[in-house]
């Protein structure tokens, strides 16, 4: 563990999960691949579609409707209908193929559990001091082990605004009743996890299983309060 700044009293922790609890990509990749088998199976209509195309097909909704870009599962559910429909599917069967591919997708994309070793450290924490996720994801956190450990758990959505932006910090921290100051949050992206966390008054503790933790190698604009080895440190922070 790294200090670089004094930690006041830390009374809850808040916590990012892709990336910060367990490296997401493998999990995303494998679930986009599945996805397009999928589609390709039930759905032949748009299994040729490259993904450039489907980039297109989200820029596009996202242009119309710029908030929805903090909601990933709508925008998915919109980029599939769009696609469905643009390929000549009729009206009538789109709404059940969006659920359809939508649900396997995020079957996929939550098929997997958190390493025993992370869920013995949170349950650990969470008999110390209220733990919550604020993450930009949609991962299902019961399919994978977690929930249980957390007091609230917030995705961004068309309601709550993706981190940087204040929006889930503040409603975390009303929801818990606690001072911001007194709240921790874990993160492994420096400017919507740290940065993040200290413009919304919270103290910031970076760290990131995806990669070499390495200051020097992030785009960083603020300094997080301490940076971590390894998630069991955050025992030594609370009593």
């Amino acid at each position: 563990m790294i200090t670089y700044k004094k930690l006041n009293k830390v009374k809850a922790i808040s916590f990012d999960l892709d990336d910060t609890l367990y490296n997401n990509m493998p999990y995303i990749t494998a679930a986009e691949k599945s996805l397009s088998a999928y589609l390709s199976a039930h759905y032949p209509l748009v299994a040729n579609l490259q993904s450039a195309h489907w980039f297109e097909i989200k820029s596009a909704i996202v242009k119309s409707n710029p908030n929805i870009a903090n909601d990933v599962s709508e925008l998915r559910r919109q980029s599939l209908a769009k696609a469905f429909a643009q390929n000549g599917m009729h009206a009538s069967e789109i709404n059940e193929a969006v659920e359809n591919s939508f649900s396997h997708f995020y079957s996929q994309r939550s098929n997997f559990v958190v390493p025993n070793e992370v869920k013995e450290v949170l349950e650990q924490l969470s008999k110390r001091v209220p733990i919550t996720a604020i993450t930009n994801g949609n991962v299902d956190c019961q399919a994978i082990g977690i929930a249980p450990y957390f007091t609230y758990i917030l995705q961004a959505n068309s309601e709550f605004a993706m981190k940087p932006h204040s929006s889930m910090f503040d409603h975390t921290a009303r929801a818990l009743n606690l001072n911001a100051a007194n709240i921790l949050h874990v993160g492994d992206h420096v400017d919507k996890d740290v940065k993040g966390a200290i413009n919304a008054g919270y103290q910031a503790a970076w760290l990131a299983v995806d990669r070499r933790m390495d200051l020097k190698r992030e785009k960083l604009s603020v300094l997080p309060h301490i940076q971590l080895d390894a998630l069991h440190e955050l025992l030594q922070l609370v009593s």
